[in-house]
């Protein structure tokens, strides 16, 4: 049986915590949303003027994330900060945080 080194084994735990890393890191761009086609999407501005009348303001961000979302940094109609992803095609929420 080979025995490994102490820097042999810190380097194999290395390299897989970062195997792990990368392949989480989808998950942590947020939820998936849709593979419709962007002309199937509520325009921006319509998606604007849906997520004003849920109450939330003070919009900082808006953009589209990698999972096909519409995401907004802001704060809620209690002025609580939210970052909310919302389906582009029907405008619902995926998920609030």
């Amino acid at each position: 049986m080979t025995r490994l080194s102490f820097r042999a084994r810190l380097s194999a735990v290395a390299a897989l915590s970062g195997a792990a890393v990368l392949a989480a890191s989808p998950a942590l761009a947020g939820p998936r949303c849709t593979d419709e086609p962007k002309t199937a999407w509520l325009s921006e501005e319509a998606m604007k003027a849906k997520i004003a009348g849920m109450g939330y303001r003070d919009i900082r961000t808006f953009k589209v994330t990698a999972g096909n979302c519409y995401e907004i940094y802001g704060f809620d109609k209690d002025g609580r900060k939210a970052e909310v992803y919302f389906h582009p095609v029907t405008g619902a929420i995926v998920e609030a945080k």
